[in-house]
């Protein structure tokens, strides 16, 4: 959601290198978020027992964001109010409102799959160090995918369409945003072991 912008700072600067400074910022903040609510549940040691009914709750924690979304279609005020000269503040504060990370927390917790690791503290010990690897690429994914798509779209209005283009023809993309973490939720239940 971040790239009108990467578009806003390069036709500001008249400058296609703030483009990329902008998506640089933006990718980072956007990571930080999917860390700062991923790298928790990395080492939580009551996971181990109760790794299925976490899952579960997560993947209905994201139906239900993505429900609430889905009905209350008012930004937060707050994002409004950070300055553009602090892209990765706002790109981690508008991932936080919007539940990016969360949408990946069912997912991961399916990938790490405790309940079948060693029992007690030996399994705690791997979830806390073996499971801190699939965190860190499930954060990577993420936010690899986030910047490619958003930079593609925001290289190429800034490219081709121009400012004009954005203008007249905006969009709004919170209906899709909203269905996708439904989806991402009902996906991540029906593969609870």
């Amino acid at each position: 959601m971040g790239w009108p912008l990467a578009v806003s700072a390069a036709l500001m600067d008249k400058n296609r290198n703030s483009l990329l400074k902008a998506l640089i910022a933006l990718a980072a903040g956007h990571l930080l978020a999917m860390a700062a609510i991923l790298f928790p549940f990395t080492a939580l040691l009551f996971l181990v027992e109760w790794q299925r009914e976490i899952q579960i709750g997560a993947a209905c924690l994201v139906i239900g964001l993505g429900v609430y979304l889905l009905f209350n279609r008012r930004h937060p005020r707050f994002l409004a109010r950070v300055p553009p000269s602090r892209l990765a503040l706002w790109s981690f504060l508008a991932a936080m409102a919007h539940g990016a990370g969360l949408m990946l927390v069912p997912i991961y917790l399916g990938i790490c799959q405790t309940i079948e690791t060693n029992s007690g503290h030996a399994a705690a010990s791997d979830l806390m160090t073996g499971h801190a690897q699939i965190a860190v690429a499930v954060a990577l994914a993420h936010t690899l995918a986030m910047t490619v798509s958003g930079g593609s779209l925001a290289f190429g209005v800034y490219h081709w369409l121009g400012l004009r283009f954005l203008s007249k023809s905006w969009f709004n993309l919170d209906l899709v945003w909203a269905l996708s973490l439904i989806l991402v939720g009902l996906i991540s239940l029906l593969f609870v072991h």
